[in-house]
């Protein structure tokens, strides 16, 4: 599956992250995840795919298993 931005984000509000800031084109979310606090850059680049080593960065901030991601 092809991630866009807006992918991400629904995914990740429907763990319970919440949007606290932006720098630039970075948007953070802050949830809680696996016993702990964690926080995940998200990079907009509009409507356009985001780049499997990215994915891959986001997937790991977020701590949430990669099966979970994929479903």
């Amino acid at each position: 599956m092809n991630w866009t931005f807006k992918d991400v984000v629904q995914f990740l509000k429907s763990k319970n992250f919440r949007h606290t800031y932006t720098n630039g084109s970075h948007y953070y979310y802050m949830g809680y995840y696996g016993g702990a606090m964690r926080q995940v850059s998200v990079q907009f680049h509009g409507n356009k795919s985001i780049k499997p080593k990215t994915m891959k960065s986001i997937i790991t901030q977020s701590c949430i298993p990669k099966e979970e991601w994929f479903k």
